[in-house]
């Protein structure tokens, strides 16, 4: 897979550690399932952080959150799962945090270099994995916030005394979640 490494970093803002782990981390994946970038929603990606990597799988695999492709479990974890809607295969590819030279970590620009050209194998595990097909996205409605006149989905508005008011309007008043 023949991905521009420079208009990738034009695209995160920098060249760093995390960039170069997802970028590993994200054709390691696709490579894996013979996929090539999302058009619309035959890959899903689920991102277990939400650190710098984060954009290099957007900008390589297409999964976005836009596109209700791109899932956030918020597990502090180097590690992503890319399911193909067309064959159902699923894979996890986790950072091999271990086998990171000890000694290459303090030297930011060497600890690229070593990410970008070591051995696949060295960066990162692979597991082919069998998860339930994620729901595709929806278009739902929008309600109006009777407190703040925002418009709110659907499924994100609640309703307390008989009013519809959105999730940080319910907060800032201290009502109780329902």
């Amino acid at each position: 897979m023949l991905i521009d490494y420079d208009k990738m970093v034009a695209f995160h803002g920098h060249s760093c550690p995390g960039l170069a782990i997802g970028y590993r981390m994200t054709v390691a994946a696709m490579d894996f399932l013979a996929q090539f970038r999302s058009e619309d929603e035959e890959l899903v990606a689920i991102t277990e952080n939400n650190a710098c990597g984060v954009d290099a799988l957007q900008f390589i695999s297409g999964c976005t959150f836009g596109k209700g492709n791109l899932i956030f479990k918020d597990y502090g974890k180097q590690a992503y799962t890319f399911y193909a809607r067309k064959t159902g295969q699923g894979v996890r590819v986790v950072l091999n945090q271990e086998s990171i030279p000890a000694a290459i970590k303090a030297d930011r620009p060497g600890f690229i270099k070593w990410l970008l050209q070591a051995d696949e194998s060295e960066v990162v595990s692979l597991q082919a994995v069998t998860i339930e097909a994620p729901e595709k996205a929806k278009v739902l409605a929008s309600l109006v916030c009777e407190e703040c006149g925002e418009a709110v989905m659907e499924t994100r508005i609640c309703s307390q005394d008989g009013k519809n008011i959105c999730i940080p309007c319910r907060d800032q008043k201290g009502l109780p979640n329902d």
